[in-house]
Order: C-alpha cells, then structure tokens, then sequence
C-alpha cells in the first residue's frame, strides 16, 4: 500500500510539472488521474522542497527580500516548467477575451498569449513576488519555507477540488482524457493539505493567519469555480492550472497581511 501511494506521488508529480519520472512508475497505469489526486498535496510538497529550502538559506544569509523572493518563484517555475502559469495566462485570455463559451474555448487552446494572459501573469507574479517579499522582510527562515510549502499544498488540493467539483467543458481536452478525480482521492488530498497546515503550525506558523489563509484560498476557489462554471460550463486544463496559481496567492497574501 505505501509502496503504490509513493508511486501515486511521483506520478502525480509528473502530471504536475515536467519533471521527468522514470518509465517503469507508468507500467501498468492507464493514464487516468481519477486515483491520483489523492497525492496532490504531497505532490506539491515534494515539488516546493528545493524553494523553501533557498528561501530559508537566502533569509539566514540576510539578503534583500524583493530579490529573494524572485529568486525562489523563479526556481519554483523551473521546477514545475511553469505548466500553472501557462493554464492561467491562456485561460485569462479565453475568460477574459471570449464573448461567448465557444469563443472562450478557441482562445484558450490557442497557445499565442494576448494582453489578458500577460496582465495575469505580471498581477500573478507581482502579487506573490510582493507577499512573499513582506514574509521574508519581518519572518524567520523555518516560518518562510513553511508558509511556502503550505501554499502549494493547498494550492493542490484547490485544484483538485476544482476539477471533480465541475463537468469537463471541453470533450476529448486534456482534463477530460484523464477522468474525473475520484470523490474519495479529493477528499484524501484535502484531508492532507490540511494535515500539513496543522504540522506546520505545530513547528511554526501562528493558527490565526493559517486558519484564514485557508478558508481564503477555499472562497477564491468556490468562486472562481462558479465563475467558470457560469462562462464555460465546466473545467479545462487551464482552469485546474489557474485554480492552483490563484490558491497559491490566496495563501501567501493573506499570511502576508496577517504577518
């Protein structure tokens, strides 16, 4: 059993970046997720360990703030190979630029980014840049690396619930060709972000500010899938992707304003 879960992690781990995973993880897996997300948490924990661990090293050795924290999104983004980012530009521009939910849809498989995609993308690094700088500016190494890895569980287990709360809006999409998460997996990835939040208030972080930071990313996310739900029917690729970046600046916001 533990030996199966550790392989759901790396799998999950190769859906969720482009990190390359051994071929032989894959032997026998059909290619759905319906399984997997129960491992999303985890997954993001595991992906966000080589960040928190230079945002604590970058804080010890006393370096500007602004820098450092550019620095640690810019690996993060080597990391995952910015598969999030590029699902929240192109659905910025779909959601943004489309008149109707057909037109929605064309834009966001388009892969040329138009002028919503980029506003999103500067908002979207700004505002962590900026949240995560005033962590850095006034917090401890172990308190920084611990808000960050939260706000990637949580982000992934956000995203999770975003795709088996909502229909597939395209048929024959990414999204869809994996399955729909199984309801007991989301619930397992929930229950684990949340685990997480509880050990690291345990080792660091304040219960207030981690309490409201999640139910902020868990409003932005029941709304902004109920917007989705209202312009396009149902889940995309890149609306999983753009649950993940706006949980994650949910997170970081708010324990940057509570800090």
């Amino acid at each position: 059993m533990l030996r199966e879960f550790c392989g759901d992690i790396l799998r999950a781990t190769a859906f969720l970046s482009r990190l390359p995973v051994p071929a032989r993880f894959f032997e026998g897996h059909d290619g759905r997720m319906g399984g997997l997300t129960g491992a999303f948490a985890l997954s993001g924990l595991l992906l966000s360990l080589p960040a928190a661990l230079l945002a604590a090293l970058l804080i010890a050795g006393d370096a500007p703030p602004l820098l450092s924290a550019l620095l640690v999104l810019s690996l993060q983004t080597l990391v995952t190979g910015a598969l999030h980012e590029d699902g929240f530009a192109d659905c910025a521009d779909g959601l943004g630029g489309g008149r109707d939910r057909d037109r929605a849809l064309a834009i966001m498989k388009d892969s040329r980014i138009g002028a919503y995609g980029v506003i999103a993308l500067v908002l979207g690094f700004g505002l962590r840049a900026s949240a995560f700088s005033a962590l850095m500016d006034v917090a401890t190494p172990l308190f920084v690396a611990l808000a960050f890895l939260l706000a990637q569980a949580v982000s992934r287990a956000a995203m999770a619930w975003h795709w088996q709360a909502l229909p597939s809006a395209r048929p024959g999409g990414v999204a869809d060709s994996a399955g729909l998460p199984e309801h007991g997996s989301v619930l397992v990835c929930i229950g684990t972000a949340l685990l997480a939040a509880l050990v690291f208030v345990v080792l660091d972080l304040p219960l207030l500010p981690v309490v409201v930071a999640v139910l902020l990313a868990g409003v932005v996310t029941a709304g902004f899938s109920r917007f989705v739900r209202r312009k396009i029917g149902g889940h995309t690729g890149d609306t999983i992707g753009s649950t993940q970046q706006l949980a994650e600046m949910a997170v970081l916001v708010a324990l940057a304003l509570m800090a």
